[in-house]
Protein backbone atom coordinates (compact mmCIF):
# COMPACT_ATOMS: atom_id res chain seq x y z
CA UNK A 1 0.00 0.00 0.00
CA UNK A 2 1.60 3.17 -0.71
CA UNK A 3 2.37 6.26 1.07
CA UNK A 4 -0.50 8.37 1.19
CA UNK A 5 1.08 12.08 0.25
CA UNK A 6 -0.77 15.11 2.05
CA UNK A 7 -1.89 18.48 0.45
CA UNK A 8 0.49 20.28 2.66
CA UNK A 9 3.06 18.13 1.64
CA UNK A 10 2.56 18.94 -1.70
CA UNK A 11 2.49 21.93 -1.32
CA UNK A 12 5.70 22.25 0.46
CA UNK A 13 7.41 20.72 -2.56
CA UNK A 14 5.62 22.47 -5.12
CA UNK A 15 4.70 25.84 -4.07
CA UNK A 16 7.45 28.97 -3.22
CA UNK A 17 6.91 29.27 0.51
CA UNK A 18 6.06 32.70 0.61
CA UNK A 19 4.15 32.48 3.93
CA UNK A 20 3.02 30.42 6.43
CA UNK A 21 -0.27 28.62 5.95
CA UNK A 22 -2.89 27.14 8.49
CA UNK A 23 -2.90 23.43 8.86
CA UNK A 24 -5.76 22.95 6.98
CA UNK A 25 -7.02 22.36 3.70
CA UNK A 26 -10.42 23.48 2.78
CA UNK A 27 -12.75 22.24 0.07
CA UNK A 28 -16.03 23.85 -0.11
CA UNK A 29 -17.69 26.79 1.79
CA UNK A 30 -21.18 28.04 1.77
CA UNK A 31 -22.13 31.54 3.15
CA UNK A 32 -20.02 32.50 6.38
CA UNK A 33 -18.88 28.25 6.93
CA UNK A 34 -16.08 26.71 5.17
CA UNK A 35 -15.54 22.80 5.30
CA UNK A 36 -12.32 20.85 5.29
CA UNK A 37 -10.79 17.40 3.53
CA UNK A 38 -11.69 15.85 7.06
CA UNK A 39 -15.41 17.15 6.64
CA UNK A 40 -14.92 19.42 9.46
CA UNK A 41 -17.17 22.70 9.61
CA UNK A 42 -15.39 26.01 10.64
CA UNK A 43 -16.89 29.46 10.93
CA UNK A 44 -14.93 31.43 8.42
CA UNK A 45 -13.18 34.50 10.59
CA UNK A 46 -11.40 35.72 7.26
CA UNK A 47 -13.48 36.06 4.25
CA UNK A 48 -10.78 35.43 2.41
CA UNK A 49 -8.55 38.29 3.76
CA UNK A 50 -11.74 40.59 2.97
CA UNK A 51 -12.75 39.18 -0.32
CA UNK A 52 -15.73 37.01 0.02
CA UNK A 53 -18.34 39.93 0.33
CA UNK A 54 -21.30 38.02 0.11
CA UNK A 55 -19.63 34.50 1.76
CA UNK A 56 -18.86 31.69 0.08
CA UNK A 57 -20.68 30.53 -2.92
CA UNK A 58 -22.95 33.02 -2.46
CA UNK A 59 -25.69 31.79 -4.96
CA UNK A 60 -26.20 34.46 -7.86
CA UNK A 61 -22.40 34.66 -7.64
CA UNK A 62 -22.48 31.34 -8.61
CA UNK A 63 -25.12 31.87 -10.88
CA UNK A 64 -23.61 34.50 -12.46
CA UNK A 65 -20.24 33.23 -13.19
CA UNK A 66 -21.66 29.80 -14.16
CA UNK A 67 -24.12 31.46 -17.11
CA UNK A 68 -21.19 33.69 -18.40
CA UNK A 69 -18.68 31.02 -18.25
CA UNK A 70 -21.05 28.82 -20.96
CA UNK A 71 -20.80 31.96 -23.49
CA UNK A 72 -17.51 33.81 -22.71
CA UNK A 73 -14.91 33.84 -20.28
CA UNK A 74 -11.82 35.80 -22.13
CA UNK A 75 -11.22 38.04 -25.33
CA UNK A 76 -8.57 40.64 -24.17
CA UNK A 77 -9.31 43.58 -24.09
CA UNK A 78 -8.51 44.60 -27.74
CA UNK A 79 -12.31 43.64 -28.40
CA UNK A 80 -15.09 45.16 -26.06
CA UNK A 81 -17.41 43.15 -24.08
CA UNK A 82 -20.35 44.08 -22.45
CA UNK A 83 -19.79 43.38 -19.32
CA UNK A 84 -17.12 45.34 -18.46
CA UNK A 85 -18.97 48.04 -20.12
CA UNK A 86 -21.96 47.44 -17.85
CA UNK A 87 -19.52 47.15 -14.84
CA UNK A 88 -17.40 50.11 -15.40
CA UNK A 89 -21.06 52.64 -16.14
CA UNK A 90 -22.28 50.50 -12.87
CA UNK A 91 -19.17 51.61 -10.36
CA UNK A 92 -19.20 55.24 -11.70
CA UNK A 93 -23.09 55.80 -10.99
CA UNK A 94 -21.95 54.87 -7.38
CA UNK A 95 -18.80 57.19 -6.58
CA UNK A 96 -17.60 59.97 -9.01
CA UNK A 97 -17.52 61.20 -12.51
CA UNK A 98 -14.66 59.30 -13.86
CA UNK A 99 -13.60 56.37 -16.40
CA UNK A 100 -12.63 52.76 -15.36
CA UNK A 101 -9.92 51.40 -16.38
CA UNK A 102 -9.85 46.94 -14.90
CA UNK A 103 -6.92 44.89 -13.78
CA UNK A 104 -6.91 41.75 -11.08
CA UNK A 105 -5.95 42.93 -7.50
CA UNK A 106 -5.60 46.04 -5.67
CA UNK A 107 -1.85 46.13 -6.04
CA UNK A 108 -2.73 46.45 -10.19
CA UNK A 109 -4.93 49.32 -9.20
CA UNK A 110 -2.80 51.16 -7.49
CA UNK A 111 0.05 50.72 -9.64
CA UNK A 112 -2.53 52.02 -11.95
CA UNK A 113 -3.04 55.23 -9.58
CA UNK A 114 0.89 55.78 -9.41
CA UNK A 115 1.09 55.46 -13.34
CA UNK A 116 -1.61 57.74 -13.55
CA UNK A 117 -0.01 60.27 -11.00
CA UNK A 118 3.40 59.91 -13.17
CA UNK A 119 1.70 60.90 -16.24
CA UNK A 120 -0.28 64.04 -14.47
CA UNK A 121 3.03 65.31 -13.53
CA UNK A 122 4.78 65.39 -16.62
CA UNK A 123 1.85 66.86 -18.20
CA UNK A 124 0.94 69.20 -15.52
CA UNK A 125 3.25 69.83 -12.85
CA UNK A 126 6.61 70.35 -14.92
CA UNK A 127 8.12 66.56 -14.12
CA UNK A 128 6.60 66.21 -10.41
CA UNK A 129 6.51 62.77 -9.67
CA UNK A 130 7.00 62.64 -5.75
CA UNK A 131 3.88 60.97 -4.14
CA UNK A 132 3.44 61.40 -0.76
CA UNK A 133 2.46 58.70 1.46
CA UNK A 134 1.73 57.48 5.18
CA UNK A 135 3.78 55.63 7.32
CA UNK A 136 2.31 52.39 8.29
CA UNK A 137 0.24 51.86 5.22
CA UNK A 138 0.02 49.20 2.68
CA UNK A 139 -0.52 49.52 -0.68
CA UNK A 140 0.77 46.17 -2.28
CA UNK A 141 3.31 43.71 -2.75
CA UNK A 142 4.72 45.13 -6.29
CA UNK A 143 8.10 46.97 -6.33
CA UNK A 144 6.20 50.34 -6.87
CA UNK A 145 3.57 49.53 -4.10
CA UNK A 146 5.36 47.88 -1.70
CA UNK A 147 7.67 51.00 -1.34
CA UNK A 148 4.24 53.38 -1.70
CA UNK A 149 3.61 51.56 1.89
CA UNK A 150 5.46 52.97 4.27
CA UNK A 151 6.71 49.62 6.43
CA UNK A 152 10.38 48.98 5.56
CA UNK A 153 10.09 45.35 6.77
CA UNK A 154 8.92 44.76 3.98
CA UNK A 155 10.29 46.90 1.38
CA UNK A 156 13.85 46.92 2.67
CA UNK A 157 14.43 43.03 1.52
CA UNK A 158 13.85 44.24 -2.24
CA UNK A 159 16.17 46.96 -2.06
CA UNK A 160 16.89 49.30 -4.42
CA UNK A 161 13.26 50.58 -4.38
CA UNK A 162 11.93 52.67 -6.74
CA UNK A 163 12.43 56.67 -6.18
CA UNK A 164 9.34 58.86 -5.63
CA UNK A 165 7.70 58.56 -2.16
CA UNK A 166 7.32 60.26 0.87
CA UNK A 167 6.18 59.03 4.15
CA UNK A 168 4.37 60.98 6.61
CA UNK A 169 2.12 60.09 10.21
CA UNK A 170 -1.15 59.27 8.94
CA UNK A 171 -3.55 61.58 10.27
CA UNK A 172 -1.08 64.80 10.48
CA UNK A 173 -1.91 67.05 7.80
CA UNK A 174 1.04 69.59 8.82
CA UNK A 175 3.20 66.99 8.06
CA UNK A 176 1.69 66.76 4.82
CA UNK A 177 1.71 70.11 3.78
CA UNK A 178 5.64 69.73 5.49
CA UNK A 179 6.60 67.30 2.92
CA UNK A 180 4.90 69.34 -0.07
CA UNK A 181 7.44 70.20 -2.55
CA UNK A 182 7.84 71.56 -6.54
CA UNK A 183 8.43 67.93 -6.89
CA UNK A 184 5.32 66.48 -5.36
CA UNK A 185 2.73 65.72 -7.44
CA UNK A 186 -0.07 63.22 -5.42
CA UNK A 187 -0.90 62.19 -2.19
CA UNK A 188 -2.39 58.61 -1.72
CA UNK A 189 -4.10 57.64 1.34
CA UNK A 190 -6.30 55.03 2.79
CA UNK A 191 -9.31 56.60 4.29
CA UNK A 192 -8.71 53.62 7.32
CA UNK A 193 -5.27 52.19 7.50
CA UNK A 194 -5.84 48.32 8.00
CA UNK A 195 -2.37 46.58 7.97
CA UNK A 196 -0.99 47.74 11.42
CA UNK A 197 -4.78 48.29 13.53
CA UNK A 198 -7.46 50.14 12.49
CA UNK A 199 -6.74 53.46 12.22
CA UNK A 200 -9.39 55.53 10.58
CA UNK A 201 -9.14 59.28 9.61
CA UNK A 202 -9.75 61.62 12.39
CA UNK A 203 -12.74 63.83 11.54
CA UNK A 204 -11.42 66.87 8.79
CA UNK A 205 -8.14 65.11 8.12
CA UNK A 206 -9.35 63.95 4.53
CA UNK A 207 -11.08 67.30 4.25
CA UNK A 208 -8.31 68.77 5.02
CA UNK A 209 -5.87 66.57 2.55
CA UNK A 210 -8.42 67.23 -0.16
CA UNK A 211 -8.37 71.56 0.48
CA UNK A 212 -4.48 71.25 0.23
CA UNK A 213 -4.20 69.29 -3.16
CA UNK A 214 -6.57 71.48 -4.32
CA UNK A 215 -4.56 74.84 -3.11
CA UNK A 216 -0.96 72.80 -4.63
CA UNK A 217 -2.37 71.63 -7.72
CA UNK A 218 -2.33 68.22 -6.63
CA UNK A 219 -4.05 64.87 -6.98
CA UNK A 220 -5.28 62.93 -4.21
CA UNK A 221 -5.92 59.27 -4.50
CA UNK A 222 -7.56 56.98 -2.29
CA UNK A 223 -6.79 52.91 -1.81
CA UNK A 224 -10.07 51.92 -0.99
CA UNK A 225 -9.18 48.48 -1.69
CA UNK A 226 -9.95 47.42 1.93
CA UNK A 227 -12.47 49.95 2.75
CA UNK A 228 -14.59 50.05 -0.34
CA UNK A 229 -18.04 48.50 -1.50
CA UNK A 230 -20.26 49.51 1.43
CA UNK A 231 -18.12 48.28 4.68
CA UNK A 232 -18.16 51.30 6.53
CA UNK A 233 -21.80 51.96 6.05
CA UNK A 234 -21.38 53.92 2.72
CA UNK A 235 -20.41 52.61 -0.67
CA UNK A 236 -17.30 54.03 -0.03
CA UNK A 237 -15.17 55.30 2.96
CA UNK A 238 -14.67 58.47 1.56
CA UNK A 239 -17.86 59.42 1.24
CA UNK A 240 -18.39 59.76 5.33
CA UNK A 241 -15.95 62.79 4.84
CA UNK A 242 -18.21 64.62 2.26
CA UNK A 243 -14.76 64.39 -0.33
CA UNK A 244 -14.00 63.13 -3.50
CA UNK A 245 -10.41 62.01 -5.22
CA UNK A 246 -9.06 62.16 -8.13
CA UNK A 247 -8.18 58.24 -7.94
CA UNK A 248 -9.91 55.85 -6.36
CA UNK A 249 -8.99 52.12 -6.05
CA UNK A 250 -10.77 49.20 -5.61
CA UNK A 251 -10.47 45.38 -5.76
CA UNK A 252 -10.84 42.54 -2.65
CA UNK A 253 -14.98 42.47 -2.37
CA UNK A 254 -15.48 43.43 -5.72
CA UNK A 255 -15.52 39.96 -7.36
CA UNK A 256 -17.47 38.49 -4.44
CA UNK A 257 -14.04 36.11 -4.53
CA UNK A 258 -13.74 36.38 -8.13
CA UNK A 259 -9.88 38.26 -8.61
CA UNK A 260 -10.66 41.84 -9.86
CA UNK A 261 -9.35 45.60 -9.71
CA UNK A 262 -10.30 48.85 -10.52
CA UNK A 263 -8.81 52.00 -11.07
CA UNK A 264 -11.16 54.95 -11.19
CA UNK A 265 -9.83 58.40 -12.67
CA UNK A 266 -12.19 61.56 -12.60
CA UNK A 267 -11.38 63.82 -15.77
CA UNK A 268 -8.46 66.18 -14.38
CA UNK A 269 -6.74 62.80 -14.04
CA UNK A 270 -7.97 60.22 -16.86
CA UNK A 271 -4.49 60.81 -18.68
CA UNK A 272 -4.05 57.55 -20.32
CA UNK A 273 -3.52 57.08 -23.97
CA UNK A 274 -3.82 54.22 -25.85
CA UNK A 275 -0.42 52.13 -25.28
CA UNK A 276 -0.02 53.81 -21.94
CA UNK A 277 -1.49 50.59 -19.57
CA UNK A 278 -3.00 47.55 -19.94
CA UNK A 279 -4.14 44.15 -18.64
CA UNK A 280 -4.25 40.95 -20.65
CA UNK A 281 -6.87 39.40 -18.22
CA UNK A 282 -8.41 42.84 -16.56
CA UNK A 283 -12.13 43.37 -16.68
CA UNK A 284 -12.50 39.93 -18.39
CA UNK A 285 -16.07 39.02 -18.95
CA UNK A 286 -16.13 36.28 -16.22
CA UNK A 287 -14.78 38.85 -13.53
CA UNK A 288 -17.21 41.41 -14.33
CA UNK A 289 -19.83 39.06 -14.09
CA UNK A 290 -19.54 38.22 -11.22
CA UNK A 291 -18.64 41.77 -10.43
CA UNK A 292 -22.00 42.88 -11.40
CA UNK A 293 -23.86 39.99 -9.33
CA UNK A 294 -22.10 40.90 -6.13
CA UNK A 295 -23.00 44.82 -6.56
CA UNK A 296 -26.81 44.06 -7.46
CA UNK A 297 -26.97 42.08 -4.16
CA UNK A 298 -25.65 44.58 -2.33
CA UNK A 299 -28.09 47.04 -3.60
CA UNK A 300 -30.80 44.56 -3.09
CA UNK A 301 -30.59 43.90 -0.10
CA UNK A 302 -29.76 47.20 1.62
CA UNK A 303 -26.59 45.75 2.55
CA UNK A 304 -24.78 49.28 2.67
CA UNK A 305 -27.72 49.98 5.19
CA UNK A 306 -27.02 47.15 7.30
CA UNK A 307 -23.46 47.66 7.86
CA UNK A 308 -24.38 51.66 8.64
CA UNK A 309 -26.82 50.28 11.58
CA UNK A 310 -24.87 47.40 12.92
CA UNK A 311 -22.51 50.28 13.13
CA UNK A 312 -24.32 52.60 14.90
CA UNK A 313 -25.95 49.65 16.86
CA UNK A 314 -21.78 48.88 18.17
CA UNK A 315 -21.58 52.04 18.99
CA UNK A 316 -24.60 52.76 21.22
CA UNK A 317 -23.63 49.96 22.98
CA UNK A 318 -19.63 50.71 23.31
CA UNK A 319 -21.20 54.41 24.94
CA UNK A 320 -23.60 52.40 27.50
CA UNK A 321 -20.68 49.60 28.67
CA UNK A 322 -18.53 52.84 29.00
CA UNK A 323 -20.89 54.63 30.75
CA UNK A 324 -21.23 51.65 33.51
CA UNK A 325 -17.79 50.90 33.71
CA UNK A 326 -16.84 54.46 34.29
CA UNK A 327 -16.62 53.13 38.36
CA UNK A 328 -14.11 50.28 37.28
CA UNK A 329 -10.64 49.97 37.78
CA UNK A 330 -8.32 50.72 34.69
CA UNK A 331 -4.98 50.07 33.52
CA UNK A 332 -2.76 52.52 34.04
CA UNK A 333 -1.35 52.15 30.39
CA UNK A 334 -4.52 51.59 28.71
CA UNK A 335 -4.21 51.73 25.49
CA UNK A 336 -1.19 50.03 25.49
CA UNK A 337 -2.71 47.07 27.78
CA UNK A 338 -5.65 47.03 25.26
CA UNK A 339 -3.35 46.28 22.42
CA UNK A 340 -1.47 43.44 24.33
CA UNK A 341 -4.44 41.15 24.95
CA UNK A 342 -5.71 41.92 21.12
CA UNK A 343 -2.34 40.86 19.67
CA UNK A 344 -3.43 37.29 19.39
CA UNK A 345 -6.47 37.57 16.89
CA UNK A 346 -5.14 40.63 15.41
CA UNK A 347 -1.95 39.04 14.33
CA UNK A 348 -3.16 35.86 13.19
CA UNK A 349 -4.64 37.97 10.67
CA UNK A 350 -1.52 39.31 9.64
CA UNK A 351 -1.34 37.89 5.80
CA UNK A 352 1.39 40.29 5.46
CA UNK A 353 4.37 38.66 7.22
CA UNK A 354 6.73 37.05 5.04
CA UNK A 355 7.07 34.19 7.41
CA UNK A 356 6.92 32.93 11.48
CA UNK A 357 9.52 34.41 13.21
CA UNK A 358 9.85 32.50 16.53
CA UNK A 359 9.20 35.27 19.73
CA UNK A 360 8.74 37.91 17.05
CA UNK A 361 7.36 40.60 18.70
CA UNK A 362 4.08 42.11 17.25
CA UNK A 363 5.22 45.64 15.36
CA UNK A 364 2.23 47.91 16.35
CA UNK A 365 3.51 51.15 18.28
CA UNK A 366 2.76 50.13 22.15
CA UNK A 367 2.39 46.47 21.87
CA UNK A 368 4.33 44.23 24.02
CA UNK A 369 5.76 40.56 23.24
CA UNK A 370 3.41 38.21 22.24
CA UNK A 371 3.38 34.62 21.02
CA UNK A 372 4.51 33.45 17.33
CA UNK A 373 2.45 33.98 14.65
CA UNK A 374 2.20 30.11 14.26
CA UNK A 375 0.88 29.67 17.79
CA UNK A 376 -2.02 32.30 17.20
CA UNK A 377 -2.53 30.65 14.07
CA UNK A 378 -3.16 26.94 15.63
CA UNK A 379 -5.73 29.10 18.42
CA UNK A 380 -7.96 30.69 15.94
CA UNK A 381 -8.11 26.98 14.23
CA UNK A 382 -9.28 25.80 18.03
CA UNK A 383 -11.34 28.47 18.88
CA UNK A 384 -13.80 28.47 15.49
CA UNK A 385 -17.22 27.00 16.45
CA UNK A 386 -17.71 23.93 14.64
CA UNK A 387 -21.20 23.63 14.97
CA UNK A 388 -23.85 24.46 12.41
CA UNK A 389 -25.10 28.10 13.04
CA UNK A 390 -26.87 30.33 10.98
CA UNK A 391 -28.88 32.63 13.29
CA UNK A 392 -27.51 34.64 16.72
CA UNK A 393 -29.84 32.14 18.76
CA UNK A 394 -28.13 29.37 17.45
CA UNK A 395 -24.79 30.90 17.94
CA UNK A 396 -26.28 31.64 21.57
CA UNK A 397 -27.27 28.06 22.48
CA UNK A 398 -23.93 26.58 20.42
CA UNK A 399 -21.89 28.68 23.29
CA UNK A 400 -24.11 27.73 25.94
CA UNK A 401 -23.36 24.02 25.26
CA UNK A 402 -19.25 25.15 25.83
CA UNK A 403 -20.45 27.41 29.03
CA UNK A 404 -19.77 30.38 27.14
CA UNK A 405 -21.83 33.28 26.13
CA UNK A 406 -21.71 36.11 23.85
CA UNK A 407 -21.27 39.62 24.58
CA UNK A 408 -20.75 42.81 22.64
CA UNK A 409 -17.22 43.87 22.20
CA UNK A 410 -16.69 47.79 22.52
CA UNK A 411 -13.56 50.08 21.22
CA UNK A 412 -11.80 51.09 24.52
CA UNK A 413 -8.68 49.83 24.41
CA UNK A 414 -7.60 52.49 21.70
CA UNK A 415 -8.43 55.98 21.80
CA UNK A 416 -9.10 56.62 18.40
CA UNK A 417 -12.65 56.97 17.21
CA UNK A 418 -13.86 54.68 14.40
CA UNK A 419 -17.50 54.37 15.78
CA UNK A 420 -18.93 54.87 12.01
CA UNK A 421 -16.73 51.83 10.93
CA UNK A 422 -19.42 48.63 10.82
CA UNK A 423 -17.79 45.68 12.14
CA UNK A 424 -19.73 42.37 10.36
CA UNK A 425 -18.35 39.13 9.95
CA UNK A 426 -16.06 38.15 12.23
CA UNK A 427 -16.61 36.44 15.10
CA UNK A 428 -14.01 34.92 17.62
CA UNK A 429 -12.84 34.24 21.01
CA UNK A 430 -9.55 34.24 22.13
CA UNK A 431 -6.84 33.05 25.50
CA UNK A 432 -5.29 34.67 27.53
CA UNK A 433 -1.54 33.56 25.59
CA UNK A 434 0.71 30.90 27.10
CA UNK A 435 1.97 28.24 25.01
CA UNK A 436 -0.47 25.47 27.05
CA UNK A 437 -2.87 27.24 25.15
CA UNK A 438 -1.84 26.58 21.90
CA UNK A 439 -2.48 22.77 21.55
CA UNK A 440 -4.39 21.18 18.56
CA UNK A 441 -7.61 21.15 20.31
CA UNK A 442 -11.50 20.58 18.44
CA UNK A 443 -13.45 22.19 21.07
CA UNK A 444 -13.33 24.15 23.72
CA UNK A 445 -13.47 21.62 26.59
CA UNK A 446 -9.79 20.99 26.31
CA UNK A 447 -8.67 24.59 26.96
CA UNK A 448 -7.24 25.44 30.65
CA UNK A 449 -10.12 25.89 32.62
CA UNK A 450 -7.92 27.64 35.13
CA UNK A 451 -8.26 30.86 33.30
CA UNK A 452 -10.85 33.22 34.40
CA UNK A 453 -11.89 34.73 31.23
CA UNK A 454 -11.10 34.82 27.25
CA UNK A 455 -10.32 37.79 25.05
CA UNK A 456 -13.38 38.46 22.68
CA UNK A 457 -12.63 40.56 19.83
CA UNK A 458 -14.83 41.18 16.30
CA UNK A 459 -14.17 42.67 13.37
CA UNK A 460 -15.33 42.51 9.38
CA UNK A 461 -12.88 41.22 7.03
CA UNK A 462 -15.89 40.39 4.52
CA UNK A 463 -18.41 42.97 4.34
CA UNK A 464 -21.71 44.50 5.85
CA UNK A 465 -23.38 41.31 4.60
CA UNK A 466 -26.60 40.53 6.63
CA UNK A 467 -26.71 38.38 9.17
CA UNK A 468 -26.75 34.37 8.57
CA UNK A 469 -24.06 34.11 11.12
CA UNK A 470 -22.19 37.15 10.61
CA UNK A 471 -23.87 39.40 13.10
CA UNK A 472 -21.54 42.27 14.72
CA UNK A 473 -21.18 39.99 17.83
CA UNK A 474 -17.79 39.27 19.81
CA UNK A 475 -17.66 35.68 21.88
CA UNK A 476 -16.50 35.34 25.48
CA UNK A 477 -17.19 33.21 28.45
CA UNK A 478 -18.26 34.99 31.56
CA UNK A 479 -16.01 37.84 32.87
CA UNK A 480 -14.83 38.71 36.42
CA UNK A 481 -14.67 42.42 37.67
CA UNK A 482 -11.08 41.54 38.86
CA UNK A 483 -9.70 41.49 35.34
CA UNK A 484 -11.19 44.94 33.92
CA UNK A 485 -8.43 44.50 31.22
CA UNK A 486 -10.65 41.63 29.54
CA UNK A 487 -13.35 44.07 29.26
CA UNK A 488 -11.08 46.60 26.81
CA UNK A 489 -11.04 45.43 22.99
CA UNK A 490 -10.05 47.21 19.62
CA UNK A 491 -10.35 46.32 16.29
CA UNK A 492 -8.73 43.86 14.77
CA UNK A 493 -5.72 44.27 12.10
CA UNK A 494 -6.80 43.64 8.45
Amino acid sequence: MGTVVTTPELADKYLMQTGRRLPVTFVRGHGCLAYDDAGNEYLDLVAGIAVNLLGHAHPEVVAAVSAQAKMLIHTSNLYYTQPQVDLARRLVELSFPSRVFFCNSGAEANETAIKIARKWGARNRAGAHQIITTLGSFHGRTLATVTAGGQPRYSDPFKPLPEGFMHVPYNDLEAIKAATSARTVAVMLEPVMGEIGIVPAKSGYLAGVRKWCDEQGLLLILDEVQTGLGRTGRWFAHQHHGITPDVMTLAKGLGGGVPIGACLAAPTADVFEPGDHGSTFGGNPLACAAALAVLEVIERDGLVGHAAEMGESGRVRRTSRQGLSAGMPRCSAHRQCGRRQLSPLRASTDHHRPADRSGAADDAPGAEVTATKGQRHRAILDVVNRDSVHTQQEIAEALARRGLHATQATSRATSRSWDWFAPATVIAALPPWSESSCSQSSSWSRWPSSRPHLEQRTWSHGASTKPRCQESRALSPATTPSSPCSASVGPARR
